[in-house]
């Protein structure tokens, strides 16, 4: 199945999970660029109508709800004889393997799982299609914190003919009572299933538990659960309450819908008063047997009339479990006559040898198909899976479909040096290999966002599904600009590129610094700057000095023009009783003509002749 690509698009990288029904494999979307989850129907079903047909209801079901917390469908089809399912890759674990590993949930963080879910189911309810089978292992908490409800594999639209009397659908722990009746299942169904996993994540036990199946579904009709709070102190009265109306065995007094206990859970979490009361429900339930031409609207509740009735319910019960244990933890009961069967349990074959496993099975005259599968746990030869489970009871010459291990699975680092991250990511995913925590450093030579090299090294040998860490350029590194403000010119240069900066010069004049000293430098001292980048430092020329031009000679306004260009401040002096040729004449300046005087000092006395009249 690996490397299999379906509909030219969708490329199976590796087996994440098994179920009764499906395989889920981790694929790639190779048009959009991105990991995705294909479940696959097992073949030796594919030719079962009853199942292919379940298995197109969950994705047309599931297809047309587009909700934060229901897993999206993306596509699904059939090729060559296999039916398939293309749905978004969830990382993180199910709520039941969550509860496993943290034990009783506190009421609050219960509520808040209830609430996301209560929203998928109103959403799902409100299009007209009953989940069927709400229960711990079908709703995701991910890596990121949402709560996705998935597997509509027994969801069916509320109006389809398939909803009437003669098929039970279900799991027993989490199984309503109409179900477990064979009768007309709505959205109540989905509510009491809610209430049973709220009950389970509060007190860390689910409300019925028996020996068989068999024994947990006449619980749910005939009993009723100890009191959530004697089992958990810190359980609010409030939210028992909630508790109990969405498990009361009659759908007429749970919640009429999600978004009504919806409200309830956000009331408590709000420290609001609940609307719900405890339902009074003191008569005894009695579950009809299916009957092919009975058609039944709703659940019937009666006192009991005959011992008899009872032995039926138990009949039908024995039927129902016997004929559907082989479905993966679904179980169907299609009304009608059946001759009494012989019956053997299937053992434990996990990590037995291929030959202890079929002379194990010859024993019990059982039959056996093999498929292999890599392992990065289980040495090669060794049984890691095997449908149907340990201790389920099948027909005499029933066949068990066991998975055989090929050993570890071993992949080649590609060489995605000089790759994007993302393009480097997905080529380990499509190696078979997993990406890993990212690790930046700088680069000198190796632009941002480029793969500099693999942690561990391109072409290493590692098991299928070990995370690659991609070491990612940051760029050049940035460096701080020292300060070189009063150094010389030689003394700036050396420090400059001592800290890996390269310096231009330019001249400036400067009335503090002395000529050949650093007066500033461009990007400042102190500032941020990538290595090898260019500093200019300018350094001072001196003081700026002017030339005295030679205005003897001139007229007064002309010398003021010439002396006023040049930067000079002017002062004029006159005199007297000069001859008529030196009339408004400069006679003399000071200073003289030629001297060198710094521009900031630049003044000049311009001494003016003045005939008499």
């Amino acid at each position: 199945m690996e490397h299999q690509v379906f509909n030219d698009r969708y490329e199976v990288i590796a087996k994440i999970g098994t179920g009764g029904m499906a395989d889920v494999y981790k694929a790639i979307d190779t048009v959009l660029d991105r990991p995705v989850a294909i479940k696959v129907l097992h073949r030796y079903f594919a030719e079962d109508e009853d199942f292919v047909s379940r298995f197109k209801r969950e994705a047309q079901a599931a297809a047309g709800l587009n909700h934060p917390n229901i897993v999206n469908i993306y596509d699904w089809g059939n090729q060559d004889g296999t039916y398939f399912i293309v749905m978004e890759l969830l990382e993180g674990q199910n709520l039941k393997q969550y509860m496993a590993s943290k034990g009783i949930i506190p009421p609050a963080e219960a509520m808040g799982i209830t609430k996301k879910v209560l929203s998928a189911l109103n959403f799902a309810h409100k299009h007209n299609i009953v989940h069927r089978d709400i229960k711990p292992h079908n709703i995701i908490l991910t890596n990121s914190g949402e709560v996705k409800v998935t597997d509509f594999g027994i969801a069916r639209a509320g109006t389809s003919k398939m909803t009437q009397t003669g098929t039970i659908l279900g799991t027993a722990h989490y199984l309503s009572p109409e179900q477990a009746r064979g009768q007309n299942v709505g959205v109540s169904s989905d509510i009491y299933s809610m209430g049973v996993v709220l009950y389970e994540m509060v007190t860390g036990k689910m409300p019925f538990d028996g020996e068989n199946p068999v024994a947990i579904a006449l619980k749910h009709v005939h009993e009723f659960p100890t009191k959530p709070g004697e089992l958990n102190p810190d359980i609010p009265e409030e939210l028992q309450t909630i508790i109990a109306k969405a498990m009361a065995k009659s759908p007429e007094a749970r919640y009429q819908s999600a978004a009504e206990m919806r409200n309830d859970i956000m009331r408590l979490m709000e420290g609001m008063p609940i609307m719900a009361t405890i339902p009074n429900e003191q008569e005894t339930v009695i579950m009809a047997p299916p009957s092919k031409t009975m058609r039944v609207e709703q659940p019937v509740y009666s006192e009991p009339e005959k011992p008899r009735r009872g032995w039926l319910v138990a009949i039908a019960l024995v039927l129902l479990f016997a004929v559907a244990g082989g479905a993966g933890g679904w179980f169907a009961f299609n009304a009608g006559i059946l001759g009494p069967k012989k019956m053997v349990v299937v053992p434990d074959l996990q990590g037995k040898t291929l030959a202890e496993a079929r002379k194990i099975l010859m024993e019990r005259n059982l039959k056996l198909k093999t498929t292999y599968k890599t392992s990065n746990t289980s040495k090669a030869g060794l049984i890691i899976g095997q449908d149907p489970g340990a201790g389920e009871k099948r027909e005499v010459g029933s066949t068990v479909f066991l998975i055989v291990s090929k050993g570890v699975e071993m992949k080649v680092v590609p060489n995605v040096k000089g790759d994007t991250s993302a393009s480097a990511a997905t080529r380990l995913i499509k190696s078979g290999l997993d990406v890993g925590d990212p690790i930046r450093e700088y680069s000198d030579e190796i632009e941002e966002g480029i793969v500099i090299r693999t942690q561990p090294d391109i072409g290493t040998r590692l098991p299928a599904g070990t995370k690659v860490n991609l070491v990612i350029s940051r760029g050049p590194e940035s460096l701080q600009i020292p300060d070189v403000f009063g150094k010389t010119q030689a003394e700036a240069e050396a420090i400059l590129k001592e800290a890996n900066f390269q310096v231009t010069v330019a001249k400036e004049f400067s009335e503090d610094k002395s000529a050949g000293v650093v007066t500033r430098t461009y990007p400042a001292g102190g500032s941020p700057a990538r290595k090898g980048s260019v500093v200019t430092i300018y350094v001072s020329d001196g003081p700026e000095m002017l030339t005295v031009p030679d205005v003897r000679g001139k007229l007064e306004d002309e010398a003021k023009e010439i002396l006023a260009d040049a930067g000079f401040k002017i002062d004029v002096e006159v005199i007297e009783n000069v001859t008529p040729d030196k009339d408004n004449i400069v006679i003399s300046q000071d200073p003289s003509a030629g001297s060198k005087i710094r521009k900031r000092d630049a003044s000049i006395t311009i001494f003016v002749g003045k005939a008499n009249p």
